[in-house]
């Protein structure tokens, strides 16, 4: 992928974002929550039921997933004991990665589909894979990418110049 290379000793995500998303997101339990959350699940005990998780291990993700802003907490007012979990936008943001992992593990995993199937409303069809796309919605394969350093990127519409070697004399 290029000569230039994301600094992959950045262990604490000072140049790369990867880091800081694996710090809220990085074990299973806490994409188990969110897969939970996106088919409607939104109470404590509902989580823990269908998850069959331990309320410790349940209270300390959800409490993670709500100190990153991926999760909201609400005190529900008809019952102040129950506690109401909804995804953030920044959570909803989380859908594409978590249904490329998805796709993944179909394909690399389980080796066949899952169902229920995730489809689109106008159409009632499955959703198509996940994929890198350029700006103007090409699909891309890892070949056709490279790292740049941002100060090297070209407005977009301006055109690249490239310059013909010179011959030596």
């Amino acid at each position: 992928m290029g000569k230039l290379r994301e600094p992959l000793n950045d262990i604490f995500g000072n140049h790369c974002a990867l880091p800081l998303a694996l710090e809220a997101m990085g074990e299973r339990w806490s994409f188990m929550i969110l897969r939970a959350a996106f088919n409607g699940v939104h109470h404590f005990e509902e989580f823990q039921q269908e998850l069959s998780i331990a309320r410790n291990i349940l209270s300390n993700r959800l409490s993670k997933l709500v100190d990153h802003g991926i999760m909201e907490r609400e005190v529900m007012a008809e019952d102040r004991r129950k506690i109401l979990y909804q995804l953030t936008q920044k959570g909803v943001e989380l859908l594409p990665a978590m249904i490329a992992l998805r796709q993944w593990g179909e394909k690399w995993g389980a080796g066949v589909a899952s169902t229920p199937v995730l489809v689109d409303t106008r159409d009632e069809q499955p959703i198509g894979p996940v994929t890198i796309t350029a700006h103007d919605g090409r699909t891309l394969s890892y070949g056709e990418l490279v790292w740049k350093h941002r100060s090297e990127l070209q407005p977009l519409g301006q055109a690249r110049v490239r310059m013909a070697p010179v011959a030596a004399e």
